[in-house]
């Protein structure tokens, strides 16, 4: 999958998450909770992307799955430099976002 592709079903999953779980979590309404979803995705993608495409074939499992926590301690950090909110929770709301992204690229 191309890049831009990617990027874009990345935010056409992740976003939604993002705005349904920050909004319950009372963290942000939800414009704000849209673009801070946003936001913390146009950071992380590009990392994520550069670091897989660049994985060994023998290890490109390996390298996806330590990216994927990174990505999620990442994107929990960013929303939790935003909005001090529980931290615990945070991370809750990015694993849930990244698998269904991470879900979605492999049916795609």
């Amino acid at each position: 999958m191309r890049y831009p592709w990617a990027l874009a079903l990345t935010l056409l999953v992740e976003v939604p998450i993002y705005t349904a779980m920050l909004v319950t979590a009372k963290a942000f309404r939800p414009a704000r909770a849209a673009a801070t979803g946003t936001a913390v995705n146009l950071v992380s993608h590009p990392l994520l992307w550069s670091i897989i495409s660049r994985a060994a074939p023998n290890a490109f499992w390996a390298t996806l799955i330590v990216a994927e926590i990174g990505v999620c301690l990442l994107e929990a950090a960013l929303v939790y430099a935003v909005r001090r909110r529980r931290p615990g929770e945070l991370l809750l709301i990015s694993v849930t976002a990244n698998a269904a992204s991470l879900l979605a690229g492999f049916l795609v």
